[in-house]
């Protein structure tokens, strides 16, 4: 149903009115030889149990593995995944070239209430022939996956689209990421401003600043990715709706005494 030689509606304009997201139409992961896509999913892996592990202790880990690998191609993978070890150092997640870095406003803020703090983060996915990119926007107070998209680039625009999704159903007053260049681009802060909502930054080096994302990537890749082989982008895309849909409708959270998401984001 989607014509790419269209001259007048773009692939995403088709996407947004056939209620397609735009990575489905293109199903195909970022290329990688199997080996890397291997090490890579070891390296995921690894880092949700050990997420203080740079490149030089997770090429230990690898090469105890037994896989011979050198810290350049680790460090490669590791940066190809958007993944850093967690501790306050000089160089972290580095915003583009001119873009305006935000302080942090959440240090020691009661989260007393639905809409008053929401993130956004990205992960990598891996697939059994490539990978792809998750980012979601969660409220802090009841954990609601607000909103989701799926990217086989890191380019900021699957951000937006989820941020715009997100926005479509309220406004947070304080929306916190880390400082990547896709979320300290001024085609996203804008929209946040736009929409008076105060822009908050994680500070260099602290992913857990934003813990309750990173919370959120656990019980996603344990829960779901790590007990399936996704082959591509749409059995993932299909098997994430459901999962996300779980998550926000069916799966109890110790945190809010065992009510759902939606339960304590909509107070039902």
């Amino acid at each position: 149903m989607v014509d790419v030689a269209n001259p007048t509606l773009s692939v995403r304009r088709q996407g947004e009115l056939l209620g397609l997201n735009r990575s489905s139409f293109y199903d195909q992961a970022a290329p990688e030889s199997a080996l890397n896509l291997q090490l890579m999913r070891l390296i995921d892996e690894q880092f949700l149990r050990t997420p203080f592990y740079g490149w030089r202790k997770m090429t230990v880990y690898l090469r105890r593995l037994g896989y011979a690998v050198n810290g350049k191609r680790v460090r490669r993978l590791m940066r190809l995944m958007g993944i850093q070890a967690i501790y306050p150092r000089r160089s972290s997640s580095s915003p583009g070239k001119g873009h305006k870095r935000y302080p942090y406003l959440l240090r020691n803020l009661p989260i007393t209430h639905v809409n008053q703090v929401w993130s956004a983060d990205i992960t990598y996915v891996p697939l059994l022939r490539g990978f792809m990119y998750l980012v979601a926007v969660i409220d802090w107070h009841s954990r609601y996956v607000l909103a989701w998209q799926l990217s086989n680039t890191l380019d900021g625009i699957f951000c937006l689209d989820a941020l715009r999704q997100a926005l479509s159903t309220g406004r947070p007053k304080i929306f916190n990421t880390d400082q990547g260049a896709q979320f300290t681009a001024d085609a996203f802060t804008t929209c946040l401003l736009s929409a008076n909502i105060q822009v908050s930054m994680d500070g260099r080096g602290r992913a857990l600043d934003n813990v309750f994302c990173e919370r959120l990537w656990r019980s996603v890749k344990y829960e779901n990715i790590y007990l399936n082989q996704y082959d591509t982008v749409r059995q993932l895309q299909t098997s994430l709706t459901a999962y996300f849909d779980f998550y926000n409708h069916e799966r109890p959270h110790q945190s809010l005494n065992y009510r759902t998401p939606a339960e304590e984001h909509f107070v039902l």
